[in-house]
């Protein structure tokens, strides 16, 4: 039998790369390796990361996507933009998306994957929500651009997965925001308290190949893709204190004065920013482990042990430049 051939747009992204290294695992035994075709806007400059091919495409000019999902069984989505500026979201994230869409149907790919965020719902709390329990209100162009995107995802027949904030090796984003708000606040916001969705980008990795090689879960559904437990800020602030990525405060101090005392740095970063750690933004994710029958693994600070050396030297050119 001839192997199952896998398309993977983002291939070079923080995810991507994850999802790529991944699919590179020895298979199980009686099983071929599936045969990659990974899209990115340049090919990797190292050898690495070793796939069937490579396809230089970018999402923001729909006519390089011609073609890249021919004699293809599975397409995994990863591709966006997270960029401020709204016309280049919009090209990537709807544009781009629909017409790669286009190119999987027209293609016949039997299996879609896309990712999308939890951010696609907006300013929160949120506790503990199903998919959709409260109306998506997105406030950032990526988030807006990335709800659009997902309808056209979703005529596909695609498996939408919205994780919520993700975590290791790669993560350019949550662990160095963490870093600037506890400069600008330094102190542990509203005790510690809120509960996020968090996954580590591994186990959201092995969830997105499951999802796409198995077809485990019913086409054209949004589901959560964050750990099914819930995790404190709290607790992942003394995680990263723990393994000397980030020192962890000692004085509590109530939302209101956080955003006091924020207000007095200029508004970098941003009280949105603040708000996703010091508040609720926890979307239950319990329905696409089991139903998928992919399983979880640890909680997903498990893995800030093997992230750590990453995020210590992020953070140390961080402050050098």
């Amino acid at each position: 039998m001839r192997p199952v051939r896998v398309v993977l747009t983002g291939a070079t992204g923080f995810i991507g790369s994850a999802v790529l290294r991944e699919l590179g695992r020895p298979p199980a035994r009686g099983e071929r390796a599936p045969a990659v075709r990974a899209v990115g806007r340049r090919a990797p400059s190292g050898g690495a990361l070793v796939v069937n091919e490579w396809v230089v495409a970018d999402h923001a000019d729909p006519r390089t996507l011609a073609g890249v999902c021919e004699g293809a069984d599975v397409l995994l989505n990863l591709a966006a933009s997270i960029d401020a500026d709204e016309r280049r979201c919009f090209a990537v994230n709807v544009e781009g998306t629909a017409a790669l869409m286009a190119e999987a149907v027209r293609a016949g790919v039997s299996r879609i994957v896309h990712l999308s965020t939890a951010a696609v719902y907006g300013p929160g709390p949120h506790r503990g929500i199903a998919v959709d329990e409260v109306a998506p209100a997105p406030v950032s162009a990526a988030s807006r651009t990335r709800l659009a995107g997902e309808a056209y995802a979703l005529a596909a027949g695609a498996t939408v997965l919205r994780p919520g904030l993700v975590l290791g090796a790669g993560d350019r984003w949550v662990v160095p925001v963490l870093g600037q708000l506890l400069k600008a606040v330094p102190a542990l916001w509203d005790a510690g308290k809120a509960m996020l969705s968090l996954v580590g980008v591994e186990e959201l990795a092995r969830l997105i190949v499951h999802t796409g090689l198995t077809g485990a879960l019913p086409a054209g559904r949004v589901w959560h893709a964050g750990h099914p437990e819930p995790v404190r800020t709290a607790e992942l602030l003394s995680a990263l204190d723990r393994h000397g990525i980030l020192a962890a405060p000692v004085d509590a101090i109530p939302w209101q004065a956080c955003r006091e005392r924020l207000s007095l740095s200029g508004g970098v970063p941003s009280e949105r920013q603040l708000s996703l750690f010091a508040q609720d933004f926890w979307y239950d994710s319990r329905e696409v482990w089991s139903a998928s029958g992919c399983a979880p693994g640890a909680r997903p600070l498990a893995g800030l042990a093997a992230a750590a050396q990453w995020y210590r030297t992020l953070l140390a050119d961080a402050e050098i430049a």
